[in-house]
């Protein structure tokens, strides 16, 4: 029985991304993923042209929760430049959870509140 796991040399565009993805600042990741988030976020929230066709607000917690924790624990990393558009950005998506939710959570304990502390309109 073989190892299901292929090694480089049966994946050479393994190698090719490996070395793409060295090459990238850890910063540039960290702020790409956090940007991944916030439209995922925003999607599920309804905030597209689509809106109701695409809106979960169980999936819309988990994204905007994940940000959260992501720019907490990145905030010493990444720099005044990168993190203030994306703490606005989660502002802006944990204020549009509050509005869509029928029925809204206490303060402090909507999506991402653990990491931000409470978030009022």
């Amino acid at each position: 029985m073989s190892d299901a796991t292929p090694t480089s040399s049966e994946n050479p565009g393994f190698d090719a991304m490996a070395r793409d993805i060295a090459e990238v600042p850890a910063v540039e990741v960290i702020v790409t993923v956090a940007v991944n988030l916030m439209s995922a976020a925003a999607v599920k929230l309804g905030l597209t042209e689509e809106g109701e066709d695409h809106k979960d607000l169980d999936e819309a917690r988990k994204l905007v929760h994940a940000l959260a924790g992501l720019l907490d624990a990145s905030t010493t990393e990444i720099s005044t430049f990168h993190a203030s558009p994306l703490r606005d950005g989660l502002k802006s998506l944990q204020l549009a959870f509050r509005e869509a939710s029928l029925v809204p959570d206490e303060p402090g304990k909507g999506p991402g509140e653990k990491y931000t502390g409470p978030v009022y309109g």
